[in-house]
């Protein structure tokens, strides 16, 4: 049984970084984006709708009957009001992280948007009693250290940078509520049905918004762009992230997402030639045995243990 356990838990891991990773490359495609910033994130939204309602029927249309009073069904389900909050706080997160990425460097707005695990280890302990352990506290610590070596070069250039990271580290408090909605969400319902829902709900509350600026590309070469956000980061890297919050603690999963500034730098050292220092590359290893030790000091308990009483996220209200 325990060896069962660490299997899918290994897998799980496997697939935080994998979706994290894919996650990654939005910063930069966001960056090549010929739309506005909240209208890229509309489209990626929109585009990636399609396949995931279609991953929702085949997972529903494979699975055992749901318990009463769990609807399973892409319309019935949204009953379940954390839909929604995952929704809002999704749209929140993209909001705030596209303007920031137009800001500031792509690797200091991706560090600014995963200061969430500070965000999601206080709400696990506050409202739900998830105490953090000295050895995640510290892992949090290198794992921070790490990312600040990531993109210290890039701190101090002036200009709109200080409003960017501003915005980053706004976009850190929507991340962190929307990876507790969602490991909340998953305890109960399967990856498709948990990705097309909050998904759609952040697509509509972000048309307004998106409308008001840029909307259309204006080349293939745009809309190219658009498909590939939606494919790579909302399909696939939330995907796999939704999958991994299943099966790992919402705060260490929160921290492995941390991996996500590491493969946004390298990326943007590829692609949009903001090479990496030697100290960058010190804290991309520095990330790394963060993540391994938190991996190790964690504690068993995880979210799917919620008190019968915990019937809504508590930290914005049924």
């Amino acid at each position: 049984m325990k060896k069962q356990r660490d299997r899918t838990e290994s897998l799980a891991l496997v697939a935080l970084f994998a979706g994290a990773t894919a996650t990654g490359t939005a910063g930069i495609l966001v960056r090549l984006s010929e739309t506005g910033p909240t209208a890229t994130a509309f489209w990626r939204g929109c585009l990636a709708l399609p396949v995931l309602a279609i991953w929702a029927l085949l997972e529903r249309r494979g699975a055992q009957p749901s318990p009463a009073g769990n609807p399973s069904g892409l319309l019935s389900s949204f009953r379940e009001p954390r839909f929604w909050w995952a929704g809002a706080f999704f749209a929140g997160d993209l909001m705030l992280w596209n303007s920031s990425l137009l800001l500031t460097s792509v690797a200091a707005s991706t560090l600014e948007a995963n200061l969430a695990p500070l965000v999601v280890a206080l709400i696990a302990w506050l409202r739900w009693g998830e105490r953090p352990t000295i050895g995640f506290t510290v892992a949090t610590g290198l794992a921070l250290v790490g990312m600040l070596l990531i993109v210290s070069p890039k701190f101090g250039s002036g200009g709109t940078a200080f409003l960017g990271d501003a915005l980053g580290l706004g976009t850190a408090v929507f991340f962190g509520c929307y990876i507790l909605a969602v490991a909340r969400l998953r305890a109960r319902y399967r990856t498709g049905i948990v990705m097309f829902n909050s998904t759609l709900v952040c697509t509509l509350l972000l048309l307004p918004f998106a409308l008001s600026q840029k909307f259309l590309p204006d080349t293939l070469t745009g809309w190219a762009v658009l498909a590939g956000c939606a494919a790579a980061a909302q399909v696939f890297g939330q995907g796999l992230i939704a999958y991994a919050l299943a099966h790992l603690p919402a705060s260490f999963s929160s921290l492995g997402l941390l991996v996500q500034t590491l493969g946004a730098a390298v990326g943007a050292w590829l692609l949009l030639g903001e090479r990496l220092s030697a100290i960058q590359i010190v804290g991309g290893f520095v990330i790394l045995g963060a993540i391994t030790l938190a991996r190790s000091a964690r504690q068993p308990a995880t979210l799917e243990q919620e008190p019968p009483e915990a019937n809504s996220l508590g930290v914005c209200g049924d």
